[in-house]
């Protein structure tokens, strides 16, 4: 059925409605036929590499072919590989123990089952990979998936639009562009789960339609994830793992580093070696390896931070030779930025870009209390060779995740749960708890032929007063 011609509401109406009538005439999909699906992503992505790489860099103006490839393809068949080795384990009836009043009669067991059809909302930042990351834990779940990408996703979602199709049918997979009042219009369709990630402003909102549908929500946003580094820890080595994270996608990442902490005697020591660090990754802003700000609103408002911070007796320090900025191609050198005022845009909001306030610290104590005095990061990242250090860290900052003497890594390891807390986010996706997600763990109880409450039931009188009175300590 052709429905370009309907409006916007009633095509996203009719896929829905295709995916719910082609799940409940098969609602639970087989383990080969779930394989076959995780293979045709994979397939998917292998074939349209170059495409890939191709359509989001023209989505962003310039973006670095080999961070395409490192952290939209490598993550999305790596976690497609996982969900396929692991799918049988993953989708086995767990037998579960029955209680007192049943036991040995009864049987009692856990059934992962589809939910149905699971909505996907994904920013532009890194589109395939917040796509088929989930895509791999809603197919391996046995669900249909309808994807919409952000307005910044335009090449993308050209490309996935006109190839999809001929690897999944219209019941099992569509994604959508961002033309205008789709983002609205999907949050509000009645979804068996809806994942969204995001900034959280947005999320909020697409809260707030879910809920009149009471449909159950993943929310992905963002933070100031701070690294916090000790004063036993190397400090080039810290400095070279952060800056790697930071100028990765030219700081446009939801787990970057937002910002510093270091001892108040190792801030110069820092500056220096991130004066020599990034040079040798970047000549300057031409490089190739380097990526643009997705859009002018990003750019202005980035060299808008900076020249505020600046203007308030902040030091900024760019780390690369040249010109610090150009508006043709959108691109920003990565800069440190000392002093910058606790009240300035750059302290306030998540900077989502290639700046890296630095902060001084005396006492963890002090790094611990600010960062509980504001909204749950989702990362939070220690660099020290002490245990105690760490567990501090560990036990007083509630984080989404954590990488423990780097950044980033955390995000890359399928086996460990991806999710923010709070602020940051909610519910958790990747590996078994990606499968779990987007599954109904239903709980089945078998009563055998006899059951126990037949020596229990009314009338009631010295049996049950005997056995309340074992049960009642």
């Amino acid at each position: 059925m052709d429905t370009s011609d309907l409006p916007l509401s009633e095509r996203l109406g009719a896929a829905l409605a295709l995916q719910r009538a082609a799940y409940h005439a098969h609602p639970v999909p087989s383990h080969r036929e779930r394989r076959e699906d995780l293979l045709r992503l994979q397939a998917f992505l292998r074939d349209h590499q170059q495409a890939i790489a191709d359509a989001i860099s023209a989505d962003y103006g310039h973006r670095s072919r080999h961070e395409t490839r490192l952290a939209e393809l490598v993550p999305a068949l790596d976690g497609i590989g996982h969900a396929l080795k692991h799918l049988k384990s993953w989708m086995r009836v767990q037998r579960r123990a029955a209680d007192w009043i049943t036991f040995p009669f009864a049987r009692n067991s856990v059934i992962p089952q589809p939910l149905g059809v699971v909505g996907v909302i994904v920013p532009w930042n890194f589109p395939v990979n917040l796509s088929f990351v989930p895509l791999s834990a809603i197919f391996a779940a046995g669900n249909r998936a309808m994807v919409k990408l952000s307005e910044n996703s335009r090449h993308l979602a050209a490309l996935l639009i006109d190839k999809v199709p001929s690897y999944f049918p219209p019941e099992k997979l569509q994604f959508f562009d961002e033309t205008g009042g789709v983002g609205v219009a999907f949050s509000q369709l009645p979804f068996d789960h809806l994942l969204f990630t995001g900034s959280g402003t947005t999320g909020r909102a697409v809260m707030a339609a879910a809920a009149k549908n009471l449909c159950p929500v993943t929310l992905e946003l963002g933070g100031k994830s701070p690294a916090i580094v000790a004063s036993d820890f190397p400090l080039a080595t810290a400095a070279e793992r952060i800056l790697y994270a930071k100028c990765m996608n030219a700081g446009q990442i939801c787990t970057t580093v937002d910002h510093v902490w270091l001892p108040a005697d190792k801030i110069d020591e820092f500056v220096s070696l991130a004066q020599a660090i990034v040079p040798r990754m970047y000549k300057s802003i031409a490089s190739s390896d380097y990526t643009s700000i997705i859009d002018r609103k990003s750019f202005a408002r980035l060299l808008g931070a900076l020249d505020e911070a600046s203007g308030r007796g902040a030091r900024v320090i760019p780390l690369l030779p040249g010109p610090t900025f150009d508006a043709a191609t959108r691109k920003i050198a990565p800069h440190v930025v000392l002093d910058a005022p606790a009240d300035s845009a750059l302290m306030q909001r998540e900077i989502f870009g290639p700046i890296l306030p630095l902060r001084p610290y005396q006492s963890l104590d002090d790094v611990i209390a600010t960062i509980n005095d504001g909204d749950r990061p989702l990362a939070v990242y220690p660099f020290s060779k002490s245990e105690a250090f760490v567990q501090r860290v560990l036990d007083q900052v509630m984080s989404g995740g954590v990488s423990v003497n780097d950044a980033l890594f955390h995000v890359a390891q399928h086996d460990l749960p991806f999710g923010g807390v709070g602020p940051s986010g909610m519910g958790h996706y990747h590996g078994r708890e990606g499968f779990e997600t987007f599954s109904k763990l239903r709980p089945v109880f078998r009563q055998a032929p006899v059951s126990a409450l037949k020596f229990f039931g009314p009338p009631y009188g010295a049996r049950m007063n005997a056995l309340l009175k074992f049960l009642i300590k």
